[in-house]
């Protein structure tokens, strides 16, 4: 079966600026009072691929996180006319303004995307690998029966509900062994967008880094937004909501640099160093975790599984440096990752000080994997020491 039966399933995109009415009702709360719905999207950095494209024809959502397909109570909302988005053009800043809608007043936790199949439009939903050619874009098998994102957005009466999706590509698009195909595993986050004025974080990374580094903010080791440098080096975290983050900075043979303490509020940009002042971690070894795999009930194929390499320094704060999901045939995952002691320093106002590294010996090398997959809990390996040489660890759920 082609994907137009299982990706009317798929959960991200909500392209409300495309759409033209509100059909129907939304289920629960009982009451005819509106309220408005405004979305914008945005995307997160790529990891190897040019070009991610899905073409969008209608959107569901539902106060329901256990309502089915034939349940009552969806709202359906119908696209003029379908359109074909680049997610990747929607990084370092950019949003795509996706528009509005009237829908009933209520907490709705459920929305599903609708995309235009491929058997009917070649490459409507396809992949451009980095100085590759264009890649239908299918969806696991394990998905056919529905895929669904659970969000938390409260609809007031006669007010407006800010959001923007972030998708993350890097993690969406899914491997499938060596058959040259490639699946669509949708890691969408909803941020509220409560100020123009703010929720913004604007640095620089050096530029002999900036065209392979990628640039992120994270709380307790989980990436709140993330983004890559323009061709300037600079790079725009937005939006953010208002609390006081982890800014990482990683590149291909750089050792991980940690800014804590930077704070975002919703009134004012936050400003991280200069165009003349701008980031670079030290150079570092690499070596490799690989040859590891991921399985569920016995099988590593189509778990949908995610693993992520963690680095914990002294003191105890915790950041990713690489995540990924697993290949969709052989479970498989592998990482390049650095040997040499991650860096550190404070938050400074000041743009016009030195960014100065100060970089945490004790932690060379050291990493944990955490593995997760839809329906299990996330798995912690022990700690691993890549300056002993190469590792591999495989997770069983």
């Amino acid at each position: 079966m082609k994907c137009i039966s299982y990706l009317k399933y798929f959960v991200v995109l909500l392209s409300a600026g495309l759409l033209s009415v509100l059909a129907g009702c939304g289920g629960g709360g009982g009451t005819s009072t509106t309220g408005t719905l405004k979305l914008a999207l945005t995307d997160a950095p790529s990891c190897g691929y040019d070009h991610v494209y899905v073409t969008v024809d209608r959107v569901r959502v539902h106060q329901s996180t256990d309502a089915q397909d034939s349940d009552a109570g969806w709202s359906e909302v119908v696209l003029n006319s379908a359109r074909k988005i680049d997610l990747l053009e929607l990084t370092n800043g950019v949003l795509e303004e996706l528009g509005q809608t009237a829908l009933p007043a209520g907490h709705y936790t459920q929305m599903r995307l609708v995309l235009v199949s491929n058997s009917v439009t070649p490459f409507a939903n396809s992949v451009v690998p980095s100085g590759g050619s264009e890649t239908e874009l299918d969806t696991p098998s394990g998905q056919q029966t529905g895929l669904k994102m659970n969000v938390n957005i409260d609809v007031a009466a006669d007010k407006v509900a800010d959001f923007v999706l972030d998708f993350n590509a890097c993690k969406s698009v899914v491997t499938a062994g060596k058959s040259g195909k490639y699946n669509l595993k949708p890691v969408v986050s909803v941020i509220p967008r409560l100020s123009d004025a703010g929720q913004r974080i604007v640095g620089y990374v050096d530029l002999g880094v900036a065209a392979t580094a990628a640039v992120s903010v994270q709380s307790a080791g989980v990436i709140v937004k993330a983004t890559q440098p323009d061709s300037n080096g600079q790079f725009v975290l937005y939006p953010v909501p208002a609390g006081s983050y982890d800014l990482v900075v990683t590149a291909p043979g750089h050792v991980t640099a940690l800014i804590s303490g930077v704070p975002v509020i919703n009134t004012a940009y936050t400003f991280v160093g200069s165009a003349s002042n701008a980031i670079l971690p030290p150079t570092s070894a690499t070596s490799e975790v690989a040859d590891g795999t991921v399985s569920v009930g016995g099988s590593v194929a189509d778990t949908l599984a995610t693993v992520r390499a963690l680095q914990t320094y002294t003191g105890g704060t915790v950041v990713e440096v690489a995540g990924m999901p697993v290949d969709a045939v052989s479970g498989a995952y592998a990482f390049t990752l650095p040997v040499d002691a991650p860096a550190y320093t404070t938050y400074n106002a000041n743009t016009a000080v030195t960014i100065a590294f100060t970089q945490d010996d004790p932690r060379a090398g050291r990493f944990n994997l955490e593995a997760s997959a839809p329906g299990q809990t996330p798995q912690l390996s022990l700690e691993i020491n890549l300056g002993s040489g190469p590792s591999t660890t495989n997770f069983t759920f």
